[in-house]
């Protein structure tokens, strides 16, 4: 037998029925689901997974981009991306260098790093109320 008689098929498969993708998006619309009923948030550490190639960049296109975006600058660039799914954010992590260090999907109503931190908070009221102690700072 030659290879020339060897009968090869193609066959093609919709966007989400091989691969880690449907499996990853079943997973986030489960943390949704869990979100709405129970309030509890949830974290998928993108870079723990064993993507085929191009299976990160078609997650990237399907979960597509939503309303709300976020460039935080401390200690490397982090940016957050609210998906076509609310709840669904997808934050970046980048080293001083721009290494990617952290690649997660967060599945929660606000991620965590957007937050104010209570002593954050405290030192922006101690800023404002020394604003307003200056004379040139009263409309009097």
């Amino acid at each position: 037998m030659s290879l020339e008689n060897i009968t090869i098929t193609v066959e093609t498969a919709d966007a989400f029925s091989i691969g880690n993708v449907s499996a990853l998006l079943s997973e986030i619309a489960a943390c949704l689901a869990k979100l709405i009923a129970t309030d509890e948030t949830s974290v998928i550490d993108l870079q723990s997974l064993p993507f085929a190639p191009g299976e990160y960049e078609q997650l990237r296109q399907t979960l597509g981009q939503g309303e709300v975006t976020a460039r935080i600058e401390a200690i490397g660039i982090s940016e957050v991306i609210e998906t076509r799914c609310p709840g669904v954010w997808w934050l970046t992590h980048y080293n001083v260098e721009g290494d990617i260090v952290a690649d997660v999907i967060e599945i929660t109503p606000i991620p965590e790093m957007l937050k104010s931190q209570p002593e954050d908070v405290r030192a922006g009221l101690d800023r404002l109320n020394a604003m307003l102690a200056q004379p040139a700072a009263r409309n009097d």
